[in-house]
Formats: structure tokens, sequence, C-alpha cells
């Protein structure tokens, strides 16, 4: 008898990893060994219960799901979870930094359940295809949508916004800056007198749903924002130094 696949589902939705988990325990050859209600805990289960796949939700309290891949992606692991991404949000720069950061696949809510067993099933054997150079292919495949107008104010809709908006920029989407100033984000295109009030309402506001400081939100933010400056004139270095070697 093969192997049951092991899972970890991180989704803060009761409703659909109650529903998920109902579908995939009938499946003789799958095993659900845990279920994360925010990234965090997806990450240290991760590391703990070592499954085969990990389905993550890209949207989820205190670190999202594109952390979890960043730091799953940094972390010396000698069994990385193969990650299929189940989200709502399917805007085309965070599907492909989900991709970058090692997802197998993306698929988009609602999607067909068989679909995603099928998906994993073919994960089970997965093995990636060693190319000259020591290059690694893999097979991506991704699904997304784009966000119409009207819809754009939707809570969860704005979030992938703002997330999508962040990652541009160039902020580490596992470092604390990176929540607070996401939150702040939001609360500013709500509220636009909030940017007013920045050290007597946006900061503490921020301290009191993240258990924290006022100050330690201002300090981790500025540092994201540091952090993010660094990286863009790094790149920029790089660029100038590669034109200057071609043009010499």
């Amino acid at each position: 008898m093969n192997e049951k696949i092991t899972v970890l589902v991180a989704d803060d939705n009761n409703d659909f990893t109650m529903t998920l988990s109902s579908y995939l325990e009938k499946e003789e050859d799958i095993q659900i060994v845990g279920i994360a209600k925010d990234g965090n805990e997806a990450y240290s289960m991760a590391l703990e219960l070592k499954p085969d796949i990990l389905l993550l939700d890209i949207i989820m309290p205190h670190l999202d799901g594109l952390g979890v891949l960043e730091k799953i992606f940094e972390t010396d692991l000698d069994k990385k979870p193969l990650c299929i991404i189940l989200s709502a949000v399917g805007q085309d720069k965070i599907t492909q930094r989900a991709i970058s950061l090692g997802a197998q696949y993306y698929i988009v809510k609602p999607f067909d359940i068989n679909v995603l067993i099928k998906r994993m099933k073919e994960l089970k054997n997965y093995q990636p295809t060693q190319l000259k150079n020591n290059f690694i292919s893999r097979e991506i495949k991704s699904q997304y949508i784009d966000i119409a107008p009207d819809k754009k104010k939707n809570q969860e809709n704005l979030e992938a916004l703002v997330t999508n908006v962040i990652h541009e920029v160039g902020v580490p989407a596992h470092i604390k800056g990176y929540q607070y100033l996401r939150e702040a984000i939001m609360m500013v295109v709500k509220d636009t007198d909030v940017i007013n009030q920045i050290t007597k309402q946006l900061y503490p506001e921020i301290a009191t749903k993240y258990h924290t400081t006022p100050s330690r939100v201002e300090r981790a933010i500025r540092h994201a924002i540091e952090v993010a400056w660094g990286r863009r004139r790094t790149r920029h270095s790089r660029k100038h130094i590669w034109l200057h070697s071609f043009s010499s």
C-alpha cells in the first residue's frame, strides 16, 4: 500500500477549511496532518509536521501566504512542502510572486475540488527535471483573474491590491513592518483623515490589533521602508554597473 499524502491546510476561513477537509478526508491516500489559522502558525507547523503538501491561502492574519513562502524559501530544510496556493485573490503580480517563491500551483477560489485532488496526487510523485547547467525546470500551472474596478473596495480585494503594491516596492513579507505597513495603508484608504493622526491614531490602532506598542509599530514600519529602499538602490546599482560594462 502506498504511503498517504500528508497535507497541511493554512487558511483563516473556518468554514472553508472544514468543507475542504471533509472532501480530502474521503480520499484513502490523503491525510490531513494539521490546520493553521494564520501565517505564523502555518510556517511553524510546516517545520514541525513536514507535510508533503501545504495548501496555502494568500490573505491571512499576522503573516500572509507570500510571507510564509518567503520564510520557507529562505529556511534550510531537509524536506520542504510542495505548496499549492488556494486563494480568492488572483492578481497577476501576486500569482507570479508566489510561483517565483516555489508554489507549484496557484488555484483561484472557487475551484473544482476534483481538480485540486488530481493536482495533489500528481505532485505525490513529482520530480524536477535536471537540465544542463544545473537549472531545474518544473511544471507551473497558474490561474489568475483581474479585480473589476467596482470591486476594488471590497475588503479582501483591497488587501490584495495593497499587498501587490508593497511587494512591487520591495518590502519582504516576513518582516513585522510589512504587516504594519499594509495595515496602515488600508486604514488610510478607508479614512484619509487618519494620515493626519499618524502618532495619535494610526500607530496606536495598529499596535492594539497586533498586541504591541505604537513605538514598535513605528520602528518596524521605518525598518521595512529602509529595507525596501536598500533593495531598490542595490538593484539600481547592479543595473548601472551592467549598463556601464555593456557600453564600455
